[in-house]
């Protein structure tokens, strides 16, 4: 290769990298991008109007003494945590509850100053972490008690926790008939304070409650001894959301509700509380449509042959965005009416038969998952299609789904 043929190829190089350069939207971030962009069509709808309602009719069930802890983990169930977060103290909520140090900092830093109640155990490097952020951490360990105490005593802060008593569900905890040593180390260690003491019921919302009252026997037993011992905890919680439905002996000070003020109800078992209603909807726009003739078959695998003349819709959300990989399976809802999907899922779209529902058009509005009008697809629905239970199915609905608020505040993103 000669001198002018290297020249040139360093001058074609050159230009290329000035001109990705000047392309700015490539290098954009994602949420800069989504600004100005033309709105996806495939989206999810949260009624922030609807939580409000679901607070007013909780607080309206519940004793008024009682306080709650909205847990906001895992974005809300998908919902969006800080939005949800916002309308839950708006309504009286008194503690959030988080699983995450990530989850509790991103809160923190979007100017949430409740208190915050991180699930489960920490790791001894997040401790310092959460002294910095008044996080209130749940305990079961005297290793980190200890720990605990001495980041506490050299802040200068005396820092409340909550202790973990495993009842029978054996993930995090200490065993009620050995947890009066750790409560006694809590005592002595004056940076720290027993604040609260809690526990996890395994089956609340089921109809056999056996199991849930020998946890709430067991929980009682460890109340005994710290009255008994003179100890005093200001807040004593074990009701999750069916819990707090079936199981008003177990109420105590504190509600730790997560699903129920979104509008899904754990169980098709549990006490309903008329009003409450599902908060999320998951739509897509009609982006295709097609005429099959008899024998044409549909998607990967070709899972689906006509049996006639039909007209299909294709609907651009997919498993990519947590829609169940189902073979003609489930429906969307176009016009109030139900259009059964035919065919395999793909990633990133879905096909629905619309022949009898001929004013289909493009760009029509299809409901995936919630109520438009009289016909509801619920989030047990797609469990089913799942074959799983509805946080799995609230939790998977994908970030690249945008999230649109409607009702009070301002919609957008979080």
């Amino acid at each position: 290769m000669n001198t002018f043929e290297l020249d040139s190829e360093t001058a074609v190089l050159a230009e290329v990298r000035e001109r990705r350069r000047s392309e700015l939207p490539i290098t954009e971030p994602a949420h800069r991008l989504a600004s100005v962009l033309p709105p996806r069509p495939a989206w999810i709808e949260i009624d922030l109007c609807q939580i409000n309602r679901n607070f007013q009719f909780i607080n309206c069930d519940k004793p008024a003494e009682r306080e709650i802890l909205c847990v906001v983990k895992d974005e809300a169930y998908g919902h969006g945590a800080l939005r949800v977060a916002q309308t839950a103290l708006e309504c009286g909520a008194y503690f959030l509850g988080v699983a995450t140090l990530e989850e509790a900092v991103t809160l923190r830093d979007k100017g949430i100053k409740a208190p915050m109640l991180l699930l489960g155990d920490r790791h001894e490097n997040e401790l310092p972490w959460c002294l910095a952020h008044d996080l209130t951490c749940c305990v079961s360990e005297a290793q980190t008690v200890q720990k605990l105490g001495q980041l506490a005593a050299r802040s200068g802060k005396r820092v409340p926790v909550h202790l973990k008593i495993n009842t029978g569900m054996n993930r995090y905890g200490i065993r009620w008939n050995d947890a009066l040593p750790l409560v006694e180390l809590i005592c002595r260690t004056q940076s720290l304070a027993l604040e609260g003491i809690l526990s996890h019921f395994a089956q609340s919302d089921e109809a056999d409650k056996t199991f849930a009252l020998l946890q709430l026997a067991r929980f009682n037993e460890v109340l005994t001894y710290l009255a008994q011992g003179g100890v005093s905890v200001k807040l004593r919680h074990l009701c999750n959301s069916g819990g707090f439905l079936d199981l008003p002996l177990a109420h105590f000070d504190m509600l730790r509700l997560g699903i129920l003020p979104l509008g899904v109800y754990p169980s098709s078992v549990c006490r309903r509380i008329p009003g409450i209603a599902p908060v999320m909807t998951v739509k897509a726009r009609i982006a295709a449509l097609q005429c099959l003739e008899a024998g044409d078959n549909v998607g990967y695998g070709m899972r689906y042959t006509a049996p006639d003349r039909r007209r299909i819709a294709v609907l651009p959300i997919g498993y990519g965005d947590g829609f169940p990989r189902v073979r003609n399976q489930g429906c969307a809802l176009i016009h109030g009416r139900r259009a059964p999907l035919v065919g395999g899922v793909a990633m990133d779209a879905l096909i629905v038969d619309v022949t009898e529902i001929p004013e289909a058009q493009l760009a029509d509005e299809a409901v995936l998952m919630g109520r438009p009008g009289e016909d509801e697809i619920s989030v047990h629905d797609i469990a089913r299609l799942k074959n799983s239970v509805s946080y799995d199915v609230l939790t998977s609905w994908r970030s690249r789904l945008p999230r649109i608020y409607v009702g009070e505040g301002n919609p957008g993103g979080n």
